[in-house]
């Protein structure tokens, strides 16, 4: 019994001493307190997140909704025959086969800011060749090309797009040919 007495006795000394480099509450610049103690249906509730968007960094991506035999439908936009998709833009390209794409038809692709990394051509239902001097003219600026099909060419660009890397695209419409290939923000 002495021995508890003893203990009890020392626990309350050591209660009321303070450290010296202890302040005052009254001193400390800022104390949390909380004024009650959560619940577990409480806790459910303030696990929500929610964000606000302050600022768009980036504007938004092309992407291609759908192609037919006459055109694209380039972000809900159509644009009837050939066309050269740039990271912001689309413009009518001058081209009506694979035959006529020439050093000077991809020449807006390299005078852009920022540098587009690949250029991604479509040249119909089949993959054509291109002028050895054209794919010559590309690389010397800096600029990859890959040449496929235009369904599998759409594909491609909607799918660099949406890795965001700085891509444009030179599609001819297939001939005869209609598909949907919407891979935009909404399916990713």
């Amino acid at each position: 019994m002495a021995a508890a007495a003893a203990a009890a006795a020392a626990w309350r000394c050591l209660s009321r001493a303070r450290p010296a480099s202890c302040r005052p509450r009254a001193e400390l610049p800022w104390v949390p307190r909380r004024g009650h103690r959560l619940s577990p249906a409480d806790d459910e509730m303030y696990q929500r997140t929610r964000i606000s968007l302050l600022q768009h960094e980036a504007s938004p991506a092309m992407y291609i909704d759908s192609y037919n035999s006459r055109g694209f439908v380039i972000n809900g936009n159509r644009v009837f025959g050939p066309c050269a998709l740039l990271p912001n833009s689309m413009v009518q390209w001058n081209v009506g086969s694979h035959q006529d794409i020439t050093e000077d038809s991809f020449s807006l692709f390299w005078m852009l800011e920022p540098r587009i990394e690949i250029v991604v051509v479509g040249t119909g239902n089949k993959i054509e060749r291109l002028h050895p001097q054209v794919l010559q003219a590309m690389r010397k600026r800096g600029i990859a090309v890959e040449v496929q099909d235009t369904p599998n060419a759409c594909a491609t660009f909607n799918f660099l797009c949406h890795e965001g890397r700085v891509t444009g695209a030179a599609l001819i419409p297939p001939p005869g040919h209609s598909s949907l290939t919407h891979l935009g923000p909404s399916a990713a």
